[in-house]
């Protein structure tokens, strides 16, 4: 019998379970009485590595390591994290086999399956699941699919899990632009008031029109006239025209009044209020918490253009040396503790800069464990 065969059988009777299960609580318990992270991202690395490890299918890894997020997603939630991201699958996966894409595409039909039949457990969370990405690469059954799964948990608001799925941060920010520039080329509407300059201009000018027509038909007839009509003009108005001045013609008048109505309704935002925020609100990840830790397993020291829009100056990046399937709490726990210990160092050289929560500032530099 080898010795990995004993440390199962060990580890799996009912005695060593039940320790193994009250000690995570206890864990659990003790990080809840420190700062959490509101938003942490997993690159969830390592699934093709440990199956051609372990001898078994590709695809069986990748189940593997949906039951590994399982496990994470329940530490997270149960420790206080509001928000959790995922890189589930990047657009530039299409590249990949189609025996590996499409198990892929297959395997995500079953775990939503399972979610949407076992709504109890992202309920119990109040988990709400977001799927962010090119949805339209995306076959229209598995569409159809994740529709049901964000319907289902739609009502749930303690809780956010954000499946990147297909997705890449370039993508996202080239989107939040075009989406940017698209509200910036709309015109802004316009509120006409009852004393608008426009509506003033045009009386002042049929004003105008009146008393020149006037004096006009003055000219031809008698004196007597004339004088009444002097004394009209002085009378009803205190605007004086030269007698020479010819009569503006009607017609460029009514086109300017339609080039000024136009003009007012024509007004657009003025892009030089373009800012980061501005971006930021047009981002997949608008309205939640800033990214605060970012975790990527397998030894992999990159990002893999995940997240990079909402990294900034204080948020841990961690890689790990461990493959994805593997990760649980005993390989999070420590990242915790040390970003529990580097808030506390931060909160004690003051509180944290305005930059930490404005996306796109620089990024701290990332630990590898």
């Amino acid at each position: 019998m080898h010795l990995s065969q004993v440390r199962r059988w060990i580890f799996q009777s009912p005695p060593v379970e039940w320790a193994i299960l009250q000690l995570r609580e206890l864990l659990i318990g003790a990080l809840r009485q420190g700062p959490i992270p509101q938003h942490v991202a997993f690159v969830m690395d390592g699934n093709r590595r440990f199956a051609k490890s372990h001898g078994i299918e590709t695809v069986e890894g990748h189940n593997l390591g949906f039951e590994a997020l399982a496990r994470v997603l329940e530490v997270c939630y149960k420790s206080g994290v509001k928000v959790v991201t995922i890189y589930a699958f990047s657009i530039e996966n299409f590249k990949r086999s189609k025996y590996e894409v499409d198990g892929l595409m297959d395997m995500a039909k079953v775990k939503l399956g399972q979610i949407l039949q076992h709504g109890d457990l992202l309920d119990r969370y109040g988990v709400a699941i977001r799927v962010l990405g090119q949805r339209e690469l995306l076959k229209p059954d598995l569409r159809a699919d994740i529709d049901r799964a964000a319907e289902m948990t739609s009502r749930n608001g303690d809780a956010i899990l954000n499946v990147c799925f297909p997705y890449t941060s370039h993508d996202e920010i080239t989107t939040a632009i075009k989406n940017t520039v698209t509200d910036y080329t709309k015109p802004l509407p316009v509120h006409q008031r009852p004393f608008s300059e426009s509506h003033i201009k045009q009386t002042i000018r049929s004003r105008h029109l009146s008393v020149a027509a006037s004096r006009i038909r003055d000219r031809s007839g008698s004196p007597s006239s004339r004088a009444a009509s002097d004394v009209e003009g002085s009378t009803s108005s205190s605007i004086t025209l030269h007698p020479d001045t010819p009569p503006e013609d009607p017609t460029l008048l009514n086109k300017e009044d339609e080039d000024s109505d136009d003009a007012l309704r024509n007004t657009f935002p003025d892009p030089e209020s373009i800012t980061a925020e501005v971006l930021n609100n047009h981002m997949y990840t608008a309205g939640m918490p800033p990214l605060e830790l970012l975790v990527r397993t397998s030894g992999v020291e990159r990002l893999s253009d995940f997240m990079l829009w909402q990294c900034h100056e204080n948020t841990e990046i961690v890689f790990l040396k461990c493959l994805w399937p593997e990760f649980d709490l005993w390989q999070f726990l420590p990242v915790l503790v040390e970003w529990q210990w580097r808030r506390k160092k931060i909160a004690e050289q003051g509180p944290i800069s305005q930059s930490s929560r404005r996306p796109g500032a620089a990024t701290a530099k990332p630990k590898l464990r």
